[in-house]
């Protein structure tokens, strides 16, 4: 009888837990090294399959219903990672190698980040005494990558204004005080001559290895204005002020005096525009001003006492001037130096308050974007000189908190008819749950049907030939268990394994309530949708979308308590006991998932079931081939824990570290069965694979057991396991 061998898909078991090896408690402690090596060759991993070669072949990314779509008219989603810094250029022999790696393990399109800065941090000439020049190295490199990612289908995403300082040759104001210059980019019109000369620099540009100006390249799927910088955001944070009087501020500051007597004016030529006489003389009034005499700007301080008329009012202006700078841009970017790929305004990012009077300007544009990190660190600075010289994270899991989840603060912002991208997402190292944060918002993602989801970051410096350390917060290039997941979760998200749900839930605002949810900041109640009367919960049980900035007022949507909640597709399961532990169970044909507390919450998908010494762990399985996991060919279990760096010191609570430790980085050992029933296989062999998918150690084979067979991990300190099986 013949034997026949199928190659069964990618069943990525991403078990996790915290890595302190002094630590007692519920977790297993045994840790092991475990480095990411990005000049390490050829593996056992290749989902390069999910990518078309090169990117754009068929022309520019385009929308279809609502969606990103390829020339072809064929549904795309973008997996990617950020480029940031340094990292956006790299040295051209290392080019292929950093774009080949990316591509096998799935990931589809990079967001080139926070490269216009001097060189060779970015690709503004350094030798200067103005930034209004590019440098012909970097711009050289930045070229190659590009071409490299192009080549082995993977798409780019460019930002224009992010981290652009200005010096005394620009012409820009006060500029030693200005940082980079957040909300003033919008209204000052040196700062808005200075951002349209930047991109006809960079986007008529020639690329002489693709042979296209990049305003002509079709592996350039979007361009985004700003970053994390809106006006309407300043006002809320009470940066508009002109209190700042210190050189070199930093990223979060507030403007100069006279930029604020500047907007203040601006202001008062808009009221004279747009609003009656009579509105102006009740402003006026209630400010305390006479005829004649300047209204002056509220305060956030100011903002709860302040009449309906004066808030409202102001509010207008403030997002007035960002619609006008959105649209102003795309005119320029379009119309004039006819650049042909989609537009992103700015993201929706600050879910400490609402995003909606943001929304309304950047919805204006192709595509609508969010950022969330879940317990960002929170900065400890010197107050003399503002550096930066601690951090604290509260470092509790996000499994027991479905309600404040990044599922549930991404899914405020996606606008109906409109792609939805989340260009910065990220669990931030060193926190001890961090696993789960890839297959949740993958199997979430992918069950909003959100068009992109972009890590942040995979580097901010050279990896190839580095040591294997992770070096800061949002690194990703040597955490094992985050290249791991991005690996194993790009197919539930690329192809769309996780079902879509049944239900969209479209809800809609008046002008008056968008404008009103400004004064709602601070009630975590109602954080983030700070919507009275909508229930959290929503997003994890159907699809949500905003479908009106101006239409009829928000009601109250009526919604059961569910413990578990489950979507409605009946695919995915978050379960909460007593406030303490929290499972996410993701049950589809293709791809399945337990993420969170193993050992408290019982509840496992069908034909799988879990059984492993960790506490704390995140398991997924998918298929390769196009089939049911049932009747695949060949598993990848991906087998994970707590990640840090040897020698990393905590601080006693675990809120912040003591010591960042070295290289190489160390895992927590996963051991222990993971079960898979209702197969009629006749042998499963399993080769234990290093965080590089290379083969660690000899196969072994799987053991059999009524009606299944049985996995056995923690032989090997590895990352996970290929499977192959015979029917």
């Amino acid at each position: 009888m013949c034997q026949r061998a199928r190659i069964i898909g990618l069943l990525a078991v991403t078990v996790a837990a915290s890595s302190l090896f002094q630590q007692a408690g519920p977790f297993a402690e045994e840790f092991a090294p475990c480095p990411v090596s990005w000049d390490a060759g050829d593996s056992l991993i290749d989902l390069s399959f999910l990518l078309e070669k090169p990117a754009g072949k068929d022309g520019f990314i385009t929308i279809k219903d609502g969606h990103l779509a390829a020339a072809s008219g064929k549904r795309i989603r973008f997996w990617g990672v950020n480029f940031s810094g340094q990292g956006c250029l790299p040295p051209k022999e290392h080019a292929p190698i950093i774009a080949r790696r990316l591509a096998r393990w799935g990931i589809n399109c990079v967001r080139f980040h926070f490269f216009d800065r001097p060189a060779p941090n970015g690709i503004i000439a350094a030798n200067r005494d103005d930034t209004r020049q590019l440098d012909p190295e970097m711009l050289d490199r930045l070229d190659y990558i590009v071409y490299q990612l192009k080549e082995n289908g993977i798409y780019v995403d460019l930002n224009l204004n992010v981290a652009r300082s200005y010096k005394a040759g620009d012409g820009v104001k006060d500029y030693e005080y200005l940082g980079f210059a957040k909300g003033l980019t919008y209204f000052d019109p040196r700062l808005l001559e200075l951002q349209r000369e930047y991109a006809q620099q960079l986007l008529t540009h020639r690329n002489p290895y693709t042979g296209n100006e990049y305003r002509n390249e079709p592996g350039v799927a979007l361009i985004e204005f700003v970053n994390e910088n809106s006006l309407v955001e300043a006002w809320m944070d009470g940066r508009l002020q002109g209190l700042n009087t210190r050189k070199n501020p930093g990223t979060w500051t507030d403007i100069t005096k006279s930029y604020a007597e500047d907007l203040s004016k601006l202001y008062n030529e808009w009221l004279q525009k747009n609003v009656s006489p009579e509105v102006r003389r009740q402003i006026a009034a209630e400010a305390g001003v006479g005829e004649g005499e300047l209204i002056p700007r509220l305060r956030p301080a100011e903002f709860a006492k302040a009449s309906q008329l004066r808030f409202h009012t102001e509010a207008q202006f403030y997002m007035a001037v960002e619609k006008e700078y959105f649209l102003s841009m795309k005119r320029f970017l379009k119309e004039e130096l006819g650049v042909k790929q989609l537009l992103i305004g700015n993201s929706d990012h600050g879910h400490g308050h609402t995003g909606y009077p943001i929304v309304v300007g950047t919805s204006l544009l192709d595509v609508v974007d969010g950022h969330v990190y879940w317990q960002h660190p929170s900065y400890i600075r010197d107050p003399q000189t503002g550096r930066t010289i601690g951090f604290r994270i509260p470092n509790t899991p996000m499994v027991v908190d479905p309600l404040h989840s990044t599922v549930v603060q991404l899914a405020r912002t996606p606008v109906v008819g409109k792609p939805y991208t989340v260009s910065e997402v990220n669990h931030p190292f060193p926190h001890q749950y961090a696993c789960e944060g890839v297959p949740i918002l993958a199997a979430y993602a992918a069950f909003q049907d959100w068009d992109g989801i972009f890590w942040y970051t995979l580097m901010h410096q050279e990896v190839v030939g580095k040591e294997p350390r992770i070096a800061g917060h949002f690194d990703l290039a040597f955490d094992p268990v985050k290249m791991t997941q991005l690996a194993a979760c790009s197919l539930a998200f690329i192809r769309g394994d996780v079902q879509t749900a049944r239900e969209v839930v479209a809800r809609t605002y008046t002008p008056e309530q968008v404008r009103e949810s400004i004064r709602l900041t601070g009630r975590r109640d109602l954080m983030p949708f700070f919507t009275p009367g909508f229930p959290l919960a929503l997003p994890l049980k159907h699809a949500v979308r905003v479908a009106s900035f101006d239409g009829p007022p928000f009601t109250e949507i009526p919604f059961p308590d569910e413990n578990p909640i489950v979507a409605d597709t009946g695919q995915i399961k978050w379960f909460v006991k007593n406030g303490t532990a929290g499972l996410v169970v993701v049950d589809s044909p293709r791809w399945k998932a337990v993420v969170g507390h193993l050992k408290e919450v019982p509840d496992r998908p069908s034909q799988v079931d879990v059984k492993v010494e960790n506490d704390f762990a995140a398991i997924t399985m998918c298929s390769l081939d196009d089939q049911p996991i049932a009747r695949a060919g060949r598993i990848l279990v991906s087998a994970t824990a707590r990640v840090e760096n040897t020698g990393q010191k905590w601080n006693a609570d675990r809120t912040t570290l003591e010591d960042w430790g070295r290289a190489p980085t160390v895992i927590e050992v996963v051991r222990g069965d993971v079960e898979i029933k209702g197969w009629s296989a006749k042998r499963i062999d399993c080769q234990p694979l290093d965080a590089n998918g290379r083969p660690l150690g000899t196969a072994f084979q799987a053991s059999p057991m009524d009606n299944g067979w049985r996995i056995t991990l923690g032989g090997q300190p590895a990352t996970w396991y290929l499977l192959t099986v015979e029917y």
